[in-house]
């Protein structure tokens, strides 16, 4: 089989072996725990840096370790071959598997160790996004692998890569020492509590990273470790715990760590088990901390009293919160009433999000007038009023912290602060 693609001005056309790509809808392959003997040969072994374009690199590996060359990731590198020709810098390589702007091929590990060898020594690309690959623990060994060798890189994306317990501890290893990467995402990803801890264990001496997500790894019992780590940490401005199964008692001891904690700014500990109960620790935390600007609580189940809890530190004490999302809480009237008082009262707290919980008349009207008395900007919640028959209802709008956090818009725009307030609040860096 030859690539359908023309071969870059320079390179030479070859014959390529048949990939291993599955059929679409398959499960993608059993990930191993280590490089096989040829490939892990390869990564110790000093490969020529590239003469030409990446597109000419890429291909130059390819015929070396006669890999599938593939046409999507083609596409990509000649798109970052322009921008630089252009001469412009701090690039992030996109080669995410779930693009639906035109047809993708997934990444192998065998893949991510060529992009690897590409970027090994590029000044001008500092992020790697190759989400919703198949790179597994392999490619796991050779993100640990670039992230000692690369000395620019400050974002990586790894999310749903079927990487396991041991991937996530040899990338929690390499971070021991980097000193660049910013924001890593490791969302999905099945690192159980092994590599749970191992994350918990790097962030207690990292002290560059600012932003990571550890969202849906299998993490149960993890969250007294992370707690700890919260504790000596000096630098996380961003934690996504979401599908932790935190409980109350996992609630209480993330509230301990940040009675100490000063550092932290968002914390998402969304889709949990979190009850009102679990919302006494928090609305006590937030009378004193004074760095937390966002908390996305949605899909717990904090109900009535929990929302009242809060409603009342933001009213009265908390001057720092910026947004809240209470999202399918089984909140009712009584406490999403008491949160729109809050909003008024409070000039900081301008950013709430309320939709799946249970509407009657009297939050319809409160948060109706909070947006008409210009309490609360439209695009700063994620419902719009309507009348009909001269009763007040509440439509759900596409507004959010993160609504194209884990997808993008076929259509529209990606990045619109609205629909992604979270980032805009807390701008750590460019890359979402």
């Amino acid at each position: 089989i030859t690539t359908t693609s023309p071969p870059p001005a320079g390179a030479k056309t070859m014959q390529h072996r048949k990939g291993s790509r599955p059929e679409s809808g398959s499960s993608p392959p059993a990930p191993a725990t280590t490089p096989t003997q040829a490939w892990a040969a390869a990564d110790r072994s000093e490969v020529a840096e590239p003469v030409g374009s990446l597109q000419e690199y890429y291909y130059e590996l390819c015929m070396e370790k006669s890999q599938e060359i593939k046409p999507f990731i083609l596409h990509i590198l000649q798109e970052v071959d322009e921008e630089i020709g252009k001469g412009l810098e701090g690039i992030t390589l996109n080669i995410a598997g779930n693009s639906r702007l035109m047809m993708v091929e997934r990444v192998t590990s065998e893949d991510f160790w060529i992009l690897c060898r590409i970027l090994k020594n590029n000044p001008c690309i500092n992020g790697l996004d190759v989400r919703y690959n198949f790179i597994s623990d392999v490619g796991a060994y050779y993100a640990a692998k670039l992230l000692q060798k690369r000395h620019n890189l400050i974002y990586l994306n790894l999310m749903f890569n079927d990487i396991g317990p041991e991937g996530g501890e040899v990338i929690a290893k390499a971070l021991h020492k980097n000193t660049t990467l910013k924001y890593l995402r490791m969302t999905g990803n099945k690192i159980e509590n092994k590599g749970g801890m191992c994350f918990a264990a790097m962030l207690q001496i990292n002290s560059s990273l600012e932003k990571l997500d550890l969202g849906d790894c299998d993490l149960e019992e993890s969250t007294v470790h992370l707690a700890h780590m919260l504790k000596e940490n000096q630098s996380l401005v961003e934690l996504h715990l979401c599908k932790h199964d935190i409980k109350n008692s996992g609630m209480k001891h993330l509230c301990d760590a940040l009675y100490l904690n000063r550092c932290l700014r968002y914390l998402d500990i969304s889709c949990n088990k979190i009850t009102q109960d679990g919302m006494v620790c928090l609305a006590d935390v937030l009378k004193s901390n004074t760095t937390l600007e966002v908390i996305d609580l949605s899909f717990n189940r904090i109900e009535n009293a929990g929302a009242n809890y809060l409603s009342d530190t933001l009213a009265t004490h908390n001057r720092t919160l910026k947004a809240l999302s209470v999202v399918s809480n089984n909140i009712e009237g009584e406490g999403l009433v008491a949160l729109s008082q809050s909003v008024k009262r409070n000039p900081t707290f301008s950013n709430i999000y309320i939709w799946g919980n249970k509407f009657d008349e009297a939050t319809c009207v409160a948060y109706s007038d909070l947006i008409h008395l210009g309490h609360l900007k439209p695009d700063n919640t994620d419902v719009e009023p309507f009348v009909v028959d001269g009763h007040v209802y509440l439509a759900e709008v596409s507004n959010g912290l993160k609504k194209h956090y884990y997808w993008t818009p076929g259509y529209g725009e990606a990045c619109s602060q609205s629909s992604n307030a979270g980032f805009t609040l807390v701008p750590i860096s460019q890359h979402l």
